[in-house]
């Protein structure tokens, strides 16, 4: 049984399971999903697979990782989202919490993004007492621009990310600005 993290009204976070791997696949296979992050589809249900070890481990090794959203109404996951511990330096940064979130087309448009990103970063402020927490998008992602600044993120530059060679945004939360 996978840990269940976090519920939303509408979401279960809980962690990622090796039987996520085939609808993950529709999320990293969907070329519209991966249009923003600069990255070749998946072409095989066993490359999600790898994907969800590696989140895995990170649940391991630093005590949070990436959650699978899913959908209460349908049982069935549409995404995933939350924080992740950034072991690796992304815009001089490096050992700091980054939001991040993924969803199927079909749940675009419906809060579920806000929704999540919300839940994760009230789980990084109150539980990990975390003091700020960043985040990214590439600057012609308007919906994910949209969300990070409606969660009040702080646009605090412009950075190329070296796995993707893509212009983002690089943001900032700090905890005293979440919880006003």
């Amino acid at each position: 049984m996978a840990k269940i993290f976090v519920e939303t009204e509408r979401l279960i976070l809980r962690e990622l399971v090796l039987e996520d791997a085939e609808r993950m696949f529709l999320l990293d296979g969907n070329p519209e999903v991966m249009r923003f992050l600069g990255r070749n589809t998946v072409t095989k249900v066993e490359e999600s697979s790898e994907i969800i070890e590696k989140i895995r481990k990170q649940y391991r090794e630093n005590g949070i990782g990436r959650w699978a959203v899913v959908e209460k109404s349908s049982n069935l996951l549409i995404g995933w989202s939350g924080l992740k511990f950034l072991t690796e330096e992304i815009n001089g940064f490096k050992y700091v919490y980054e939001l991040g979130y993924r969803f199927l087309p079909e749940s675009w448009g419906k809060g579920y993004a806000s929704e999540s990103a919300r839940a994760s970063l009230n789980y990084g402020f109150n539980i990990l007492d975390v003091e700020v927490i960043y985040a990214s998008a590439t600057i012609d992602n308007d919906g994910s621009n949209h969300v990070l600044r409606k969660l009040g993120f702080t646009q605090k530059g412009n950075f190329i990310d070296p796995l993707d060679h893509e212009e983002c945004f690089w943001y900032e939360l700090r905890k005293e600005d979440f919880q006003r």
